[in-house]
């Protein structure tokens, strides 16, 4: 397969280097991201004459195509690409001819992957906010329904003063509500176009980058080009607004082991979300809490590989980088993985859904 990097080189790389160099196994699943932002760098070409209209439309539907072959499963990915963004231009060039070549004009892979990761994990974003917005939801719900349920409240996990469950489960609302506005933030820094920065210098075409990143729903563009394509801040803001997130679930999840335990009696977990004993049928063990607790670590793992592989790099763009996605890939699956088995809505299997209390009265 031809490489679109091809130049200086000669000779064929190894095949343990190409292996090496891949990030097609992991960056695939910013397809959608990479297509759309492609649609709209046509339109700029096509709307600023850099390529004819015409041409700005062929390469526009032949995208379209693309994604809704491989949405419907009539294309696959091919591993042997190097990444997304290669195999995509490569899959148009062989549907369109040279024309499918013109894509790239005005545009460097070191913009578009910055493009790609900052559009999908905006989307990331939203889907977790929404996660965060139902917990809260279900934290309030259930605050409200025990807001004269008493118990006692702990200090060095001693008893200290009467207090009520509500009161005691909107403490942890209070957490959820702080990591929305942490996602918000986020989002808020990352929603700025690096299209049009190119390698890192900008390109000589008069290109539109402002009309490309309102195509796409950005609120700007980076003002520097060289920091457009070496920034990676929102990754690691939002591994670490996603570590603190999930030290909020954790300390939940640790209250919920304790409170269902033998010892303290205070709530019975859902058969749906505990399991059992191959040797010991009186126990229902806390799996989920268990787990929501212990991955907790693995997202701290994740910040602290995006803040290591940053920290020494000169600008602009390095290789480093490619680094950058499967820790915050990993953050995000395993926050919402978390999230999703979390308690639901009323009306959504509500006593399976969040166990049921006792001793309250």
């Amino acid at each position: 397969m031809s490489k679109l990097w091809a130049g200086r080189t000669e000779a064929e790389t190894a095949q343990l280097a190409d292996d090496f160099n891949s990030s097609i196994s992991f960056d695939s699943r910013m397809a959608k991201q990479d297509i759309t932002g492609s649609m709209a760098h046509a339109a700029m070409l096509g709307a600023k004459g850099i390529i004819t209209q015409d041409e700005a439309d062929t390469l526009i539907d032949g995208l379209h195509t693309i994604l809704d072959d491989l949405t419907s499963g009539a294309l696959h990915i091919d591993p042997a690409a190097e990444d997304i963004h290669m195999f995509v231009e490569q899959v148009l060039t062989q549907r369109l001819g040279d024309v499918g070549k013109k894509l790239h004009t005005a545009r460097s892979r070191n913009d578009q992957v910055a493009l790609d990761f900052r559009m999908y994990l905006r989307d990331e974003i939203d889907e977790l906010t929404a996660l965060t917005k139902t917990l809260t939801s279900v934290v309030c719900d259930k605050a409200e329904e025990y807001k004269a349920a008493i118990m006692p409240g702990y200090t060095h996990l001693q008893r200290a003063q009467p207090i009520t469950f509500g009161h005691q489960l909107m403490a942890y609302a209070m957490m959820l509500l702080r990591d929305l506005g942490r996602l918000s933030d986020c989002r808020r820094r990352l929603n700025v176009s690096p299209i049009g920065c190119c390698a890192l210098a900008g390109t000589t075409y008069d290109t539109d980058r402002e009309l490309e990143a309102e195509k796409l729903g950005f609120d700007g563009i980076c003002l520097n080009s060289i920091d457009g394509v070496s920034d990676r801040d929102f990754a690691a803001e939002l591994c670490a607004a996603l570590s603190i997130e999930m030290m909020h679930l954790s300390r939940f999840a640790e209250e919920l082991i304790l409170w269902s335990s033998w010892e303290f009696q205070f709530i019975e977990l859902p058969d749906a979300y505990t399991t059992g004993s191959s040797i010991m049928p009186q126990k229902k063990n806390p799996d989920m809490a268990e787990l929501v607790r212990g991955k907790t670590g693995r997202v701290y793992g994740d910040l602290m590989g995006i803040l290591t592989v940053l920290k020494g790099l000169p600008l602009a763009y390095n290789k480093d980088m490619q680094e950058d996605k499967e820790g915050v890939f990993d953050a995000c699956d395993t926050a919402k993985m978390c999230l999703e088995d979390a308690p639901r809505h009323e009306g959504e299997d509500r006593q399976n859904a969040q166990g049921r209390l006792r001793g309250f009265h």
